[in-house]
Parts: structure tokens; sequence; C-alpha cells
């Protein structure tokens, strides 16, 4: 009997699977058809839960995908790192310490920990590290320093952003590289008035502003330039004219501001340093040497959020910062070379090593800010189905932000969109789905997406 009665139930939901690709391809030819797509490429593929195909539309095709490749990077971290993983940064020293003298140089040192004075999380904010640091320094009977204040940045190599990176993101706060230290997300910020300059959130040292900025518009379309250790910035673009607009930036050297900050910090609390304020990279620039922090006489370490909290401002505030951190920390920890290319081919193997066809996952960085990354929809569908079936799931689903009433991933750059993710329908039917278009020229291209999905309800 109860075979009987399953027969019903399959051809009903094969009809609705059926129904559900009609409509999609419907959607589809008529967003392709329009003017705006006359020269786009997309790339669309629907599965259910189970992996069995919905709907594509060329799934296979390798795109500019944007941020949705932040999908690939954070499964990846999770599961080669672990959710608990934290990054660590030390205070240590070298020489002795002779009635509150320190005969030798202060160090500060980490590896890479991308939340160092970050805002975002409660207990890790830039004066909860300080207070911590300058308690650890009181215990150990430090009161004057005599030799150097040195940020050793030297954990990861001396690259701070990937290579395909174009030049006019690298100075907005999007565009922030990732140090061996950094510090407040490696971003500054500037209240313009109309086209002038008022105030910093932290004064960047030894850095020179060119103020190119005009007024008019309604909204802000500026862009800052900086450079990895440059001294030069730029600020050019339109901003609208009678108010205050904030804008965000990368910070050129975060070990050196960081360094600058520690020792304003150490003389308000009466601790004086009499040498240099240095980092290990600037020396080096400089033709100098200076030594690496030492492994012993520690007075702090300070531990960062667990990897499953970095994860969760990684997808839902989409911040580059952190996927290119944890690109050169899965280089470091599971192939000892923290650079960019031995991470990008580290996530490829991991990927390849789950069943996905590698032709499909061009890899060009962590975050997706290169239009250099060619993924395919089937490829990030892949994905997000094997993250389904691993215990991390609910760690990574928990940062997907909520869109046009559907839990996905969005990604964007100039004349592209991506969106990924889940989503149940109103008739109990659970799918998994990827959507990439490029070059929509004009026009509301989320909008154009969002018709598309409009299905999936």
């Amino acid at each position: 009997m109860k075979y009987f009665l399953l027969i019903p139930l399959v051809v009903s939901q094969t009809y609705f699977s059926q129904s559900v690709s009609a409509d999609l391809e419907k959607s589809v030819k008529e967003i392709m058809s329009a003017p705006n797509a006359l020269s786009a490429n997309l790339s669309f593929y629907v599965s259910d839960e189970k992996g069995n195909l919905v709907y594509e539309f060329n799934g296979s095709k390798g795109l500019s995908t944007a941020s949705t490749q932040k999908i690939f990077t954070s499964i990846s971290a999770l599961e080669t790192l672990g959710k608990d993983y934290q990054f660590r940064t030390t205070a240590s020293y070298s020489g002795k310490i002779s009635n509150g003298n320190l005969d030798g140089d202060f160090y500060i040192t980490s590896n890479g920990d991308p939340t160092l004075g970050s805002w975002r999380y409660e207990a890790y904010k830039p004066e909860n590290f300080k207070q911590k640091l300058i308690e650890a320094i009181k215990k150990s009977g430090i009161k004057k320093i005599s030799g150097n204040l040195i940020v050793d940045d030297s954990y990861f190599d001396f690259q701070s952003t990937p290579g395909g990176w174009p030049w006019n993101d690298l100075g907005n706060y999007y565009g922030a590289g990732t140090f061996g230290v950094n510090w407040r997300e490696n971003q500054f910020d500037i209240n313009v008035n109309g086209n002038q300059i008022k105030s910093y959130s932290y004064q960047l040292e030894n850095v020179n502003w060119i103020n190119e900025l005009k007024t008019g518009g309604s909204s802000d379309q500026s862009l800052i330039f900086t450079a990895p250790h440059s001294e030069t910035a730029m600020i050019n673009g339109m901003l609208p004219a009678g108010k205050v607009t904030t804008v965000s930036g990368a910070t050129p050297n975060p070990p050196m501001h960081l360094a600058i900050e520690i020792k304003k910090t150490l003389e308000e609390n009466g601790i004086s340093v009499s040498g240099k304020v240095t980092s290990y990279y600037n020396e080096k620039l400089e033709g100098k040497s200076v030594s690496k922090a030492p492994n012993s006489n520690i007075i702090l370490e300070y531990k960062s959020p667990t990897l499953d909290k970095i994860v969760y401002w990684f997808l839902r505030k989409s911040i580059n910062l952190y996927g290119e951190t944890l690109i050169k920390t899965m280089a470091k920890e599971k192939r000892n070379n923290p650079n960019f290319e031995t991470g990008i081919a580290f996530l490829k193997d991991f990927w390849k090593s789950k069943g996905i066809n590698p032709m499909m996952i061009n890899f060009a960085d962590g975050s997706g800010l290169s239009p250099q990354n060619y993924v395919s929809a089937k490829a990030q569908v892949q994905a997000l189905l094997y993250a389904k079936k691993q215990n991390y799931f609910d760690v990574f689903y928990e940062g997907f932000p909520m869109q046009n009433g559907i839990k996905m991933k969005s990604g964007t750059i100039k004349d592209s969109k991506s969106f990924a993710g889940y989503h149940t329908s109103k008739s109990g039917k659970n799918y998994v789905f990827s959507v990439i278009l490029n070059n929509y020229q004009g026009g509301s291209i989320s909008n154009a997406l969002f018709k598309i999905l409009d299905n999936l309800k």
C-alpha cells in the first residue's frame, strides 16, 4: 500500500521541479535578451539539498565571482584550521630589566591576527589590547625602555595585497592589505565637508595628502589612493556639497601606526622609550636589519576571537582583509610558506580534493576582489553542498546575510554581481544555488538577479 502511495508523491515532486525549471528558464531568457545584457555572461546553477540538478544555464562557465569567492575560503579555513582556531599577538623583550629599566628592545609581534584592535568585537577593541599591554608591562616591572620599540611584522612575507587587485581599490577600506601585524582592520576614516578634509579617525604619521576632491552629486563618489608602505596618499572624485561625509581608506603601514600608537600609550602611562620606533619591514626597506621578536621573555599573550566568530563577520560584512589573512594563514600552517601564491594553490588543491573540477575554480585571491577570479556557479553550489554535510555548517550558515528574503552571500565588482546561498520555498523545497552575472551594463543588476531568484520562493 505504501509503495503505491509514493507514486503520486514522486510524480507531484517531479512536476513541481519541472515547473520551477521552466519558470527559471523563462526569467533567464528575459534578462539575457535585455539591452543591458547585450555583452553579458551568466552562470547559473540550482540544485536541491541532495545535489540533484533543478536548473542550470552555463553552469560550468567560469566568471568573475566577486565576494561569493569568500564561500570557498571560509569553508576551507573552518575545516583546515578549525572553528576554534585563534590568532596570537605577543609582547616580549630582549636584554635585561634592572631597577625598572629595560636595557634592551621591546617587541610586539603577531601571526597576522586580522581582528587586533577591531571595533567589531566588544572585548577586543583597541583600548582593550592597550590596557592589557600596559598591565603586563607594569607587572613585568618595566618603567623605562632604553632600547627600541619594534613591531615584528615578519610572520607573513612582504607582499600585503594580491597581485590581481585593481589600483583604484587598493587605497579604499575594502582594499586594505594583510600584514604580519594588523591594527584596527588596517582602516582609517576621513571626515570631509564638501571637498575639505576636516579630521581623521587617527592621524596617518609621515603621510602626505593630495586632495583633488570636487563637490557635486548626492552620494559618495570618491576614491582614496594609498599603497602599502607609501608616504603619499591621494583622495579624488566627488562628494556632496554642504554636508560632512565619512570616507574610509586603507592604512598604508599598519605595523608602524600600531608602534606609534603604542609609544604614545606608554608615555601617557609614564613609561618612556629612548630608542627608535620601527618595524621589521621598515628596517628592511631602509637596508637595515633588526632582530625578530624573541621566543623568551614573553610578558603578554593576546588571543583573537575564535575563527567561527571571524568567519561570521567575514561573510556578513564581506571583509576582504579577513579573506587574504586566512589565505596566508593556511599557506603558513599547512605548507610553511606564508605568501599568496602558496595559499591560493592550497585553496585550489583543497577543493580539487573534494571533487570539484579544477577547471571551474581559477582562484586569484581569498576574498573575490580581484577580477582575475574565474569560478563557475556549479562549483559554488558544490562547495555549498559540501559545507552542508560538515559539523561546522551552522557556523558557516549563520554568516550569510538575508537579502531579498533569501539567505545568501552577495558579490559586487564593476558591472558584475553574484549571489549564492540556500533557500526553502513556501512549498518546503530546499534549494542550493549560485548565480553570477558579468558585464551587465546599466540598470539595476541586483534587481535583475532578484527577478530570477524569486522563482525559488
